[in-house]
């Protein structure tokens, strides 16, 4: 473990954040596939279905989601309003790891209820940030997610951290869209939810990277690690805690810390 002042601690950080919070960063990451479109509804929708997926090797992930955007004729919002039944039946086949058509074709119907019926995604985030935090928004999203009938099987794609979970892959979906890095990597396009809400995306590399540097102490990746965690990187950072991911899983990643 390194041995830092909080101040040398911050200046290590806030000197990595600047190294890997840039641009050609999307190269190689799958933020890459919101960047693509200009309409708000199109960034937020792709942005969820890439993080959705985001586990595993990152070249297959980028693909598969290439895949699904092919799949929803590179217009998901206009996709989600308008297909039939039978428009999804050209999901068949689609896999990631353990997510499939099924999950797809239902993640199609729950979006379009989400925007007919809740006012869209970032209203139904916005409205249950509590205690400068979204994690409690997390869990109330993923009730309204599964509101409607839904397969079984679907529900463990959607993590929920008021039951343990560090829900990696929604932190960095938020990061994506309410962080605005003046880098023009994060989105930025949710302007009602404060990037100081926020928590960092905790996997195997951030998590270690974060041990090693005495910001994290308890052994497992999940939602008691993140309590901690945040508490950590909103002493060096009240403002903007989570633009920390960019220097944790730059370490990890790319200089094997």
């Amino acid at each position: 473990m390194m041995k830092l002042q909080k101040n040398e601690l911050k200046e290590f950080l806030d000197s990595k954040v600047e190294k890997y919070n840039k641009l050609d960063f999307i190269d190689s990451d799958p933020l890459q596939i919101p960047h693509r479109y200009n309409l708000k509804e199109d960034m937020e929708i792709s942005g969820f279905l890439a993080a959705t997926i985001a586990w595993g090797n990152r070249k297959s992930i980028i693909n598969n989601a290439n895949r699904m955007m092919e799949l929803v004729g590179n217009s998901p919002y206009d996709f989600i309003m308008n297909h039939t039944d039978d428009n999804l039946e050209k999901f068949d086949g689609f896999v990631h790891r353990t997510f499939n058509s099924t999950d797809l074709s239902y993640f199609m119907k729950s979006l379009r209820n989400i925007y007919s019926n809740h006012n869209g995604l970032e209203h139904i985030i916005s409205k249950n940030v509590i205690n400068n935090s979204t994690q409690y928004a997390i869990s109330e999203f993923k009730k309204i997610f599964f509101e409607l009938e839904h397969p079984q099987r679907t529900t463990k794609h959607i993590s929920d951290p008021l039951r343990g979970s560090a829900a990696k892959r929604l932190n960095m979906w938020l990061r994506w869209n309410c962080r605005n890095d003046n880098a023009g990597v994060d989105l930025g396009i949710w302007k009602s939810i404060s990037p100081s809400t926020l928590s960092c995306p905790l996997d195997v590399h951030s998590g270690n990277v974060a041990r090693k540097l005495g910001l994290l102490k308890r052994k497992q990746n999940d939602g008691k690690a993140l309590s901690e965690l945040d508490t950590a990187l909103r002493n060096l950072d009240p403002n903007d805690p989570v633009k920390y991911d960019f220097a944790l899983f730059g370490l990890g990643v790319f200089e094997g810390f």
